[in-house]
C-alpha cells in the first residue's frame, strides 16, 4: 500500500471540495510500560507525537494535502512519514 512513498511538492495533484483544499492527518501514538509494576498488571503510558510548527511557535499533529491518487489513509500515512519520520498503521478513522 505505502511501500513507494515519496515526499511530494506542489498542489497540482491535491483534492479540493467546494474550493477548499482537503487535508489528511494523524495522531501518532504508542504505548509503553510505566515502569511501575503492580501485582495484577503493569500500567501502560500513552505517548503522543507532535511536531513543531513551521510557521511559528507551537506544536501540531502531522497533516497535509490529500492527493488525487491516494486514499485518505494513504495520505495520512504519507504525511506521518514526511513530517515526523514515523511509520504506523491507521487504527481509527475520524472524519468531519
Amino acid at each position: 500500500m505505502c511501500e513507494n512513498l515519496v515526499a511530494r511538492t506542489g498542489r497540482h495533484q491535491q483534492r479540493y471540495d467546494s474550493g477548499f483544499r482537503l487535508v489528511a492527518g494523524c495522531i501518532p501514538y504508542r504505548y509503553r510500560d510505566s515502569g511501575e509494576s503492580s501485582r495484577k498488571n503493569s500500567d501502560k503510558v500513552v505517548e503522543v507525537l507532535m511536531i513543531s510548527s513551521p510557521s511559528g511557535p507551537g506544536l501540531l499533529f502531522p497533516k497535509g494535502g490529500w492527493e488525487n491518487d491516494e486514499t485518505v489513509q494513504e495520505a495520512a500515512l504519507r504525511e506521518a512519514i514526511e513530517e515526523a519520520g514515523v511509520r504506523g498503521k491507521v487504527v481509527v478513522r475520524i472524519s468531519f
